[in-house]
């Protein structure tokens, strides 16, 4: 059974959802979504950890601060650690992520190593190997370039209109199997973008960063990344040179994944979750 709860951590309320008792197991939702894209690892990870699925800072139920720059890197960092110190007391955690989730992870265990035990990144690409995408390679240049019409000014009135309808093209009808979204997964989706703030939030985390070549310390933390073949987005030059970047990784394809794999494949996401992070 699931628990709700709020923390106030880094001077914002944070929602999460969480199940079990043990070792946290800290999820980070991508753009857009919010801890509810954990369904389907919550409650069978909270089998044997405290699996906590969070609503990152301007998504869903938590707060969402007014201004662009309150949405930097930095400060996303900040509440993870904020949020571990509070949850963890100490005790070294495992991390695991998506999308723009992932790229927070990827800071942040970089920076903080000494509070993670193992860091699981799906379809979230380093900051450093987008960085070099962007200035690199035209494919990955040309699936990137939403990101410019999220930072624009007009993108919540487009992506709100009729009732959100193009937020939900992108999301559900982006599936590579299109009941991977139930009636149920979609009116909470709709109430979550819905709520006052919460598109401006989600739009905040493009504008207030940008993906140039940044340059982070080598991850040491032992990571396993799991990344759909067929995201359209992130393209698989994400994955060249990450043995360089962190030195204890472990790559697992999963060929018939898109961009929206925990929800495509739950049971294989959550069993090599599973299998990597089972004490040896």
């Amino acid at each position: 059974m699931l628990k709700h709860k709020f923390v106030t951590v880094n001077k914002v309320k944070l929602h999460y959802a969480t199940a079990g008792t043990g070792q946290v197991m800290l999820f980070l939702h991508g753009f857009l979504e919010f801890g509810y894209a954990w369904k389907g690892q919550l409650q069978e990870l909270g089998k044997t950890h405290q699996a906590i699925a969070l609503d990152m800072r301007g998504y869903n139920l938590s707060e969402k601060p007014p201004k662009v720059e309150d949405y930097a890197l930095p400060l996303l960092i900040a509440d993870i650690k904020a949020f571990l110190e509070t949850v963890s007391k100490g005790k070294k955690a495992i991390l695991v992520a998506h999308d723009w989730g992932g790229a927070i992870a990827w800071a942040y265990a970089a920076q903080h190593p000494e509070t993670l035990e193992k860091l699981v990144i799906i379809n979230g690409p380093h900051p450093t190997v987008l960085g070099r995408e962007l200035q690199s390679n035209p494919a990955q240049q040309k699936a990137s370039g939403y990101m410019d019409f999220f930072r624009s000014e007009g993108a919540e009135k487009t992506l709100s209109a009729n009732n959100y309808a193009g937020l939900a093209a992108a999301v559900f009808g982006g599936s590579q199997k299109p009941g991977s979204f139930t009636p149920e997964d979609r009116k909470a989706y709709l109430d979550a973008w819905a709520q006052p703030g919460a598109l401006t939030g989600g739009l905040n985390y493009y504008r207030a960063n940008k993906f140039g070549a940044l340059p982070l310390p080598t991850i040491t933390v032992p990571t396993l990344v799991l990344w759909g073949e067929k995201d359209t987005a992130l393209l698989l030059g994400n994955l060249e040179g990450l043995e360089k970047l962190v030195s204890k990784v472990t790559i697992q394809r999963i060929p018939s994944g898109s961009h929206w794999v925990i929800h495509e494949e739950p049971e294989t996401i959550t069993a090599a979750i599973r299998s990597f992070t089972k004490p040896k």
